[in-house]
């Protein structure tokens, strides 16, 4: 055999491991996420709030309790997230907001959401027109990829 084609076998063993472990570890990653989402359904509540400021800012800026940044893995702790900063009742909290969601979130505007623990999974408007936000005009890039998506299949088809 010529060393090309030990070569390109060598390659192929490797990928052909590589997809395997990667199908097993999405499906275990899968799983997991589906087990989280049951959790959240089943700790939900309805809450009238006062959305006072909302920003994407990292973790350990946000104002969250101690236990949530002691319990979040080192890796994510740089990450910035969606944080609501809301008045529940007497109360002036900072809450995790849904990635979804977070741009429909109407600021300085009375709002029953729907709650899980520190999470906004839900919101809907209470008192008032809810403000469309307008949309920021995407890169060439993601203009791109969002068209193949679309054709592959992976999003909807606005």
């Amino acid at each position: 055999m010529s060393t090309v084609t030990i070569v390109l076998l060598v390659i192929l063993a490797i990928l052909i491991i590589a997809v395997v472990a990667l199908y097993f570890l999405g499906k275990k990653a899968q799983k997991k996420q589906s087990e989280q989402q049951a959790q959240i359904d089943a700790m939900k509540q309805t809450v009238s709030m006062l959305i006072i400021d909302k920003k994407r800012m990292k973790l350990r800026d946000a104002g969250l309790p101690q236990i949530i940044l002691d319990q979040t893995p080192k890796w994510l702790r740089g990450s910035k997230l969606p944080v609501v900063k809301a008045k529940v009742g007497p109360q002036v909290m900072s809450l995790i907001c849904d990635e979804k969601i977070f741009d429909s979130v109407p600021v300085k505007k009375e709002v029953k959401a729907v709650v899980s623990g520190i999470y906004i999974t839900d919101v809907k408007g209470l008192h008032g027109k809810t403000v469309a936000t307008e949309q920021k005009k995407k890169s060439r890039f993601k203009q791109f990829v969002e068209r193949a998506q679309e054709k592959a299949g992976a999003k909807p088809i606005k």
